[in-house]
C-alpha cells in the first residue's frame, strides 16, 4: 500500500492505492501553504480512513505545478520519513515517448494517464483528461506515446465567459437538456457543454483518421462526468485511471 499524490493546478488528490484498493481526496492547490501545511492535509486524509502511516511502504507523486514539487516532496517526507518517488519522463514505463519531440517536456499526468491506459485498455488507446485543461493524448497499438491536444478546460472556458461579459452571470453546471435553449443561463450550459462535447467528439475523430483505425476511449478528470454523458463516441468514465498509473509506476520503479 503506497501513498500516491496527483497535484494539478487547481486540485491535489492524496489518494492511498494497493493493487485491490484505492481510496483518494482532493485538497485545493495553493502555492502559498507550506510543507507543513500539506503534511497535515496528508495525515487529515490517513486518519479519515482509519490508515496508519506505518502500513504505507512507499509515496509517488505526479506534479504539473512545479513550484509546489519540493514543498510536497517535503510534507511526503515529514509524514512518512521517505522520499517519494517522483514521475517524469526518465522512469521505467510500459509505454514509450520515443516518438516525442521533447519527452523531457511532457507532463507527469499525462504520463501517468496513458500508463494506465495501456496496461487497462485495449490500444491504441486516446485518453482524454478533463482538469484546469483539457487533454487528449494517444497510444498506439505498439505502446508508444504519440502526443495530442491540449485545450482550455471546462470551467476555464466558463469562467472567461462569466468574467469577461457585462450581462453573462456565474452558472453551475447541469445538462440544459437540449441545445437551443430559451434563456441566457440555459444557453450559456448548452454552449460549454454541448460545446465541449462537440470539441471532444470531434478530436476524436480526426485523431482516428491520423492513425487510420478506431481506438479504445477513456476520459477521467474532476469534470469528465459532465461531459462525457453528452459525447456521441463510446467512451469509458474512470475516475481513478491517475491512481492507478501512479500505482503502477511505482511497482515498475521500486
Amino acid at each position: 500500500m503506497i501513498l500516491a499524490i496527483d497535484m494539478g493546478n487547481s486540485n491535489i488528490k492524496i489518494g492511498v492505492v494497493s493493487e485491490n484498493k484505492i481510496i483518494e481526496e482532493r485538497v485545493t492547490t495553493s502555492i502559498d501553504k507550506t510543507s507543513m501545511e500539506y503534511a497535515m492535509d496528508i495525515l487529515a486524509v490517513l486518519d479519515f480512513h482509519g490508515i496508519e502511516k506505518g502500513d504505507l511502504e512507499g509515496a509517488v507523486i505526479s506534479s504539473v505545478v512545479p513550484p509546489l514539487t519540493g514543498v510536497i516532496s517535503s510534507a511526503v517526507r515529514k509524514v512518512l520519513g521517505k522520499t517519494p518517488l517522483l514521475v517524469s519522463h526518465k522512469l521505467k514505463m510500459d509505454i514509450s515517448l520515443e516518438r516525442m519531440l521533447y519527452p523531457e517536456k511532457v507532463g507527469a499526468d499525462l504520463i501517468v494517464g496513458a500508463q494506465a491506459a495501456w496496461s487497462g485498455f485495449k490500444a491504441p488507446v486516446i485518453i482524454i483528461n478533463m482538469g484546469t485543461a483539457t487533454t487528449i493524448t494517444v497510444v498506439n497499438g505498439a505502446g508508444r506515446y504519440l502526443g495530442g491536444a491540449i485545450l482550455p478546460g471546462l470551467r476555464v472556458s466558463l469562467n472567461s465567459l462569466s468574467t469577461k461579459t457585462a450581462q453573462l452571470p456565474s452558472i453551475s453546471l447541469e445538462p440544459p437538456g437540449k441545445a437551443i435553449a430559451n434563456n441566457t443561463v440555459d444557453s450559456m450550459r448548452s454552449g460549454i457543454l454541448y460545446g465541449n462535447a462537440g470539441q471532444i467528439d470531434g478530436i476524436i475523430d480526426r485523431m482516428e483518421e491520423e492513425l487510420g483505425e478506431s481506438c479504445s476511449i477513456v476520459a477521467t478528470g474532476g469534470l469528465a462526468g459532465f461531459v462525457v454523458p453528452l459525447c456521441r463516441h463510446d467512451i469509458v468514465l474512470d475516475k481513478k485511471l491517475l491512481m492507478r498509473g501512479l500505482w503502477e509506476l511505482y511497482k515498475l520503479n521500486k
